[in-house]
């Protein structure tokens, strides 16, 4: 392994706390290292599953766009692979049900499986059955027994999330029926190299995947990739359909055509980073310049958004002592401290009464609806710093910038 990206430590992200005296201050390394035989990019320091899941609030259904992506996700796969009607389909890492449901509504029998507590209690109180546990090899097979094979597995944006990948992998393999079909999607590294998608670096996110060592992954664990599609979750996914090897469908070109365009740009050698890197400098140094203005001038600093990709932004970009307070909704954080620096996190109704000078975008995913929602506060003055595509203050004025990039 071979460092790649070196990082500033960060606290785990959902590790909110009720009291500013019991505020979860521990930081924990994120560098990012690549696997100097395979390509592989990952990180190295990982968060044992009791501390990282116990505390985990993102629910898949609360985000209109995700339930409809899901919704279209079921259709195209029973479109596209006629599964059985009443057959088994498995989510890992499942959440509170949502890819399931959609495939429910469609007749389908479904299965969860997830590590967090408190979402898988709250899925099977919804009537979908989700075991609340870390997904391996031995549970599995114990699925298998109990409930028979799946005509098709699914993991999204959950294959990132494993430290015993290969231990997930074998266990997929022995939930698929012979044509079956594993669905997964992940974010891409091609994209968040070109796009400088640092908010997607946290401790949840353990891999960060490219085509080749995945496709090599798989094959090694009785697998291959048949199909691919690109797509702009989360700013750059891909969506992999991959069956046992010796299956019943053909490679479609599209594979061939992305590790070949993967080929072409080193995408598995250390120095494809160095382009990354200096942009990630380059943005450090541009937040610097900004938080030098700020204190001189005795501006009001807040953030907005009580994200996943907030302690990373606010570690990297040297934050944490500037911003007042975070803008969010989020019923279980509203009232609460981050972890780390321990911000106050305020409800979004309390903006226009507080109207600090600049807000600074930790929900980078979002951004532009967030901007979008709050043009009143730019004609009052304020102004929105975003951290995605580049960092720019955004005024009353700067709206042209904001619709000609994509920044949400």
């Amino acid at each position: 392994m071979v460092r790649v990206v070196d990082l500033n430590p960060v606290p785990i992200a959902e590790k909110y706390s009720v009291s500013s005296s019991e505020i979860d201050d521990k930081l924990y390394p994120i560098d990012l290292y690549m696997c100097e035989e395979c390509g592989h990019v990952q990180l190295l320091d990982v968060i044992d599953s009791e501390t990282l899941w116990d505390d985990y609030t993102y629910h898949s259904g609360q985000t209109k766009g995700i339930v409809n992506h899901f919704n279209e996700v079921a259709e195209n796969v029973i479109q596209k692979f006629n599964p059985s009607a009443k057959s088994l389909v498995i989510d890992i890492g499942s959440n509170d049900g949502s890819l399931l449901k959609a495939f429910g509504e469609r007749g389908f029998n479904m299965l969860g499986i997830d590590p967090a507590i408190e979402i898988a209690r709250k899925a099977n109180q919804d009537g979908i059955e989700t075991i609340p546990a870390l997904f391996t090899e031995n549970l599995a097979l114990e699925v298998c027994q109990k409930f028979g094979n799946a005509s098709v597995v699914s993991a999204f944006n959950v294959f990132a999330h494993a430290d015993d990948m290969s231990g997930m992998a074998s266990g997929i393999n022995k939930l698929l029926s012979p044509e079956g079909v594993f669905v997964f999607e992940v974010q891409y590294l091609v994209d968040i190299l070109d796009k400088m998608l640092i908010g997607t670096i946290f401790h949840e996110h353990m891999s960060h995947h490219s085509l080749y060592p995945m496709k090599r992954f798989l094959n090694s664990h009785g697998m291959e990739i048949f199909d691919l599609e690109r797509n702009n979750i989360q700013h750059g996914s891909i969506i992999g359909y991959a069956q046992l090897i010796g299956g019943p469908r053909k490679t479609q070109p599209i594979v061939h055509e992305m590790l070949k365009e993967e080929r072409l740009r080193e995408i598995d050698k250390p120095q494809t980073f160095l382009p990354f890197i200096k942009n990630l400098n380059l943005m450090k140094s541009k937040f610097s310049d900004l938080i030098k203005e700020w204190r001189d001038c005795g501006a009001t600093v807040a953030g907005y958004g009580a994200a996943r990709s907030g302690p990373t932004l606010i570690a990297q970009f040297g934050l944490g002592k500037v911003l007042e307070y975070i803008f969010d909704d989020h019923p279980q954080k509203v009232g609460k401290y981050s972890p780390g620096d321990g911000h106050l996190v305020l409800p979004t109704s309390e903006l226009y009464s507080r109207k600090p000078d600049f807000i600074v975008i930790l929900a980078w995913i979002h951004g532009k609806k967030i901007i979008r929602n709050n043009k009143e506060y730019l004609d009052q003055g304020g102004c929105f710093v975003t951290c995605f595509p580049d960092v720019r203050v955004i005024g009353k004025n700067d709206l042209a910038y904001l619709e000609a990039n994509n920044c949400d």
